[in-house]
């Protein structure tokens, strides 16, 4: 199944897009399912019934947590979950309520992760490859990655339908809910897919994969 991990509704104050237009527009761009991912927020939750669609479309919510050290993706039982928390409160509660914490673009000229975040020993994932990221961003999480038994994911960073499903997740796994995209990412069960084909002639520069194939989600 692709998924695009990291994907921004009209409830993230930086996003235009409507949670209506990627319902109706996710699966004709060769997606299986999409996360939300607002920030500081799991509201979209309250739009849009979570799980699988009439369609096919498997839709998780999420959320992109700030803190003082960086943005952190956190999938998982969320809601409620306070503003103004450190990267060490953050990362050490994801495994114990059974969710996962992902490091957001951690290479980022902007908003990058400290090693409050990139250090922490409950960290599970790092977004490898981000859409909105320049190439060397990413291939700086890349090289971050490799050799640390971390999990390297991807996400377009949606916050236009143009971008949505840039740099879709392949799952290796039946993903009908919540539950089962955690137990994915638990288990190792997905790989970097690479651009979706629809991407390539109309996608910004600025995050462009470079590469066709895909990369297995241990690097």
């Amino acid at each position: 199944m692709l998924f695009d991990l990291h994907v921004h509704t009209d409830l993230s104050p930086c996003s235009r897009l409507p949670v209506a237009a990627i319902l109706a527009n996710a699966r004709r761009r060769g997606l299986d399912g999409v996360c939300l991912t607002d920030h500081d927020t799991m509201d979209a939750g309250r739009l849009v019934r979570e799980g699988v669609q009439d369609d096919g479309l498997c839709v998780i919510i999420g959320m992109e947590y700030a803190t003082p050290e960086g943005d952190i993706l956190l999938f998982g039982p969320f809601e409620g979950l306070r503003p103004g928390l450190s990267a060490r409160e953050v990362l050490s509660m994801a495994p114990a309520v059974g969710g996962v914490a992902v490091a957001a673009h951690p290479f980022r000229s902007w908003r990058p992760a400290g090693p409050g975040i990139l250090r922490h020993e409950r960290l599970l994932a790092v977004e490898v490859e981000n859409g909105r990221n320049r190439p060397e961003e990413n291939l700086a999480a890349r090289r971050f990655v490799a050799n640390r038994g971390l999990l390297a994911v991807c996400g377009s960073d949606a916050h236009s339908l143009e971008e949505l499903g840039r740099v879709p997740l392949r799952i290796e796994a039946a993903i009908r809910s919540r539950a089962d995209f955690v137990a994915a990412l638990l288990a190792g069960n997905c790989r970097l897919a690479g651009d979706l084909p629809h991407c390539g002639a109309g996608a910004s520069p600025r995050g462009r994969r470079d590469r066709p194939g895909g990369a297995a989600c241990m690097v």
